[in-house]
């Protein structure tokens, strides 16, 4: 798996390529570890191009999810979520915790 970042003035993109499972999940917690340390909570995850996310990638996103809106601070959204994931966080419960959208352009404009 392969994680990139950029930062937007409103708000930072995380975008993942590949498989999260508990080998790559922890490259993904750094990344968004990384911007919660900088004092940035409002996070886009780009999943445009992830394959499959084990529990541990659930994990990371629900973790950072709850540090964002910790004190109405921000928010981390999804875009771009291919339907077999979508089908995975349906399934574990996730959808009602995340707003998703169809495309990266349209989450970094919700900020």
């Amino acid at each position: 798996m392969e994680v990139s970042t950029t930062q937007f003035k409103r708000c930072d993109v995380v975008k993942a390529t590949g498989r999260i499972d508990s080998h790559s999940a922890p490259r993904l917690t750094d990344a968004f570890n990384a911007i919660l340390n900088a004092n940035r909570f409002q996070i886009v995850f780009d999943m445009s191009e992830v394959e499959y996310i084990s529990s541990a990638g659930l994990r990371a996103m629900i973790d950072t999810q709850k540090a964002c809106k910790r004190w109405n601070r921000g928010e981390l959204v999804l875009a771009a979520v291919p339907e077999h994931v979508r089908e995975v966080l349906d399934m574990v419960g996730f959808l009602p915790l995340f707003r998703i959208f169809d495309d990266a352009t349209s989450a970094v404009g919700s900020f």
